[in-house]
């Protein structure tokens, strides 16, 4: 039994060591307050601060041609009868890539076509040739006729002229004669030989004028038939040439070309091949049969996220690397163009837990080092956009 003696020690232990106690509680909630208040305000403080700034914009991208990739395909159906390029090969614009089985079919129409046209040319250079003949033949023929009749008529005119001077002087003589006989100068025959004359004179002018107006009729009809004629004849020539049917030739020859022309496939820009999907003997349809592209300027489509586009302006630089490899180092460029439309991404990234639905707009850069991956269309590659570079 503890007496009360031995009580007291042991109630000033317990008072003493609740003091402590209560000390120590007190003070740890007062750190961890003051704790909690420093947190708060060095959190405050760091929301204060401006954000970082930032100083580029990483995207992934896709490497094409400058031309970007082209799928050439045929104007018609049928089976690929001749390759006539390979792949890896470069093609000018306009050559020819592949003939489709028809292609020497529709070349016989054309040749046929080509030799209908010259035929046709032939027999209206014939045609033209005898319808000048015949003109010329008509003009020489007026002309014939036109310069004896014309040598008539002036005779005629000149015979005219002469019959009016005689005429003339015959009735000043026939006057004289008159006076001379009412004065008894001379004799009553010599007056009527007088007259007798100029009525011969008289009626030899009548004569003439009458031929020389049947002269220049005869002339004027011979001019008008000949004009029917060289008209004729012209006329003859202009049927002709309507008849040998030149123009229709030409638009049979204009379409056998055009038949022609879709049983091959011309390369439609200068560039390289860069993969071949159908071969000869192959079906040909709608479908792509080769791809091309102008390998000697290379451009990296980066997909930028429309969050982060506004800060992308062109003549800004980039840097491009191959995660795989492909490439060693790192290559250069320079922002060119930023898309118009925001589309869903179509290059993915290798994280699974990346974003596959993202919005992108699509940024063209060109490429400093082309070579370097004039043989790499589609690689996948990152880009880092140095947004305070030049363009920024």
């Amino acid at each position: 039994m503890v007496t009360q003696s031995e009580q007291r020690p042991l109630r000033k232990n317990s008072l003493w060591i609740g003091i402590v106690l209560l000390l120590l509680t007190g003070g740890a909630s007062l750190w961890a307050l003051r704790s909690v208040q420093q947190s708060r305000q060095a959190a405050l403080e760091e929301a204060a601060k401006p954000p970082p700034e930032r100083v580029d914009v990483a995207a992934l991208g896709r490497i094409e041609p400058k031309s970007e990739v082209i799928d050439v395909a045929a104007a018609e159906t049928g089976v690929l009868a001749k390759l006539l390029v390979a792949e890896g090969a470069q093609v000018e614009s306009g050559q020819v890539l592949v003939e489709l089985d028809m292609y020497e079919i529709r070349k016989a129409e054309r040749d046929y076509a080509a030799s209908q046209l010259t035929e046709a040319q032939q027999t209206l250079a014939a045609e033209r040739g005898l319808g000048t003949a015949r003109i010329t033949e008509a003009n020489t023929k007026a002309s014939q006729i036109d310069q004896p009749q014309l040598q008539a008529i002036e005779a005629q005119a000149a015979k005219i002229q002469s019959l009016a001077a005689r005429l003339a002087l015959a009735e000043t003589d026939l006057a004289r004669f008159e006076d001379l006989f009412s004065q008894g100068a001379i004799t009553r025959q010599d007056l009527d030989r007088q007259q007798t004359q100029v009525d011969e004179l008289t009626n030899d002018m009548a004569n003439a004028i009458a031929t020389k107006a049947q002269l220049e009729l005869a002339r004027d009809t011979a001019l008008e038939n000949a004009a029917a004629q060289v008209n004729m004849a012209e006329a003859d020539l202009q049927l002709a040439s309507v008849e040998t049917g030149v123009e229709a030739a030409q638009q049979n020859l204009a379409l056998a070309e055009a038949r022609l022309e879709r049983t091959v496939v011309k390369a439609p820009t200068t560039g390289q091949v860069l993969d071949i999907y159908v071969q000869p003997g192959e079906a040909v349809s709608s479908n792509r049969l080769l791809s091309m592209g102008n390998t000697d300027e290379m451009y990296v489509v980066a997909e930028v996220y429309e969050t982060d586009v506004g800060l992308v302006k062109p003549g800004q630089k980039a840097t491009i690397t191959s995660r795989n490899g492909a490439f060693t180092g790192e290559l250069t460029g320079t922002v060119e163009t930023i898309g118009l439309q925001i589309f869903k991404n179509d290059v993915l990234d290798d994280d699974p837990a990346a974003n596959a639905d993202a919005r992108i707009v699509e940024v063209r850069i060109a490429v400093d080092q082309d070579e370097a991956v004039a043989m790499l269309t589609n690689l996948q590659v990152d880009v880092l956009i140095d947004i305070k570079s030049e363009g920024g």
